[in-house]
C-alpha cells in the first residue's frame, strides 16, 4: 500500500489534463507515504505516445535522496488517451526494481509496482493506494480544527 494526499493526486490530474502528451515525473516520499511530486521533462522522441524521463531530473533526485532528502519511490506518467493501467510498452521499459508507477489517464490515478514475472504484461502488480488529506499531515480536506483552548 501507498498513501499520497488528495492535493499531489490532484495536481498529477490537472497536469495530465493540460497536455495532450504524456506528461511524467517522479515520486519523492518517505516508506511507502509520496510527499512530493516532481515534474520532469518528457524526452521521448514521440511524446504524445511514450514517456522518458529527462536523465538529469533523475540523477538529481537520486544525488538529492543520498544527501538526506527524500528518496525516489518511483515515478508517474500520464496516458492521454489510454486508461489508467500499464501498456504493454510501459511493460518493455520497465525494470523488475520494485519501482513505484502511478498513472493517470482522466480522472483515475492508479498504483502498481514494476516486478519480475508480475501479473499485468509479466511486468506489474497492482498496488493499493489510500488518499490523504491534502498535504500535510494537519491539513484535512474539511480544514484545521481550532483548538479548544
Amino acid at each position: 500500500m501507498i498513501e499520497i494526499s488528495m492535493r499531489l493526486r490532484d495536481g498529477l490530474r490537472a497536469a495530465a489534463a493540460a497536455s495532450d502528451d504524456e506528461v511524467c515525473g517522479l515520486l519523492l516520499g518517505r516508506d511507502r507515504r509520496v510527499e512530493r511530486a516532481l515534474a520532469c521533462r518528457n524526452v521521448a522522441a514521440t511524446p504524445a505516445t511514450r514517456f522518458e524521463l529527462d536523465p538529469a531530473a533523475l540523477l538529481a533526485a537520486h544525488r538529492a535522496s543520498r544527501g538526506g532528502g527524500l528518496a525516489v519511490l518511483g515515478h508517474y506518467h500520464s496516458h492521454p488517451s489510454g486508461d489508467a493501467t500499464p501498456s504493454p510498452r510501459d511493460a518493455a521499459d520497465a525494470a523488475p526494481d520494485n519501482s513505484l508507477w502511478l498513472i493517470v489517464a482522466g480522472d483515475a490515478v492508479t498504483a502498481w509496482r514494476a516486478v519480475a514475472n508480475g501479473a499485468l504484461h509479466g511486468r506489474f502488480e497492482p498496488v493499493e493506494m489510500r488518499e490523504s488529506g491534502c498535504g500535510a499531515d494537519d491539513d484535512r480536506p474539511q480544514g484545521r480544527i481550532p483548538s479548544a483552548e
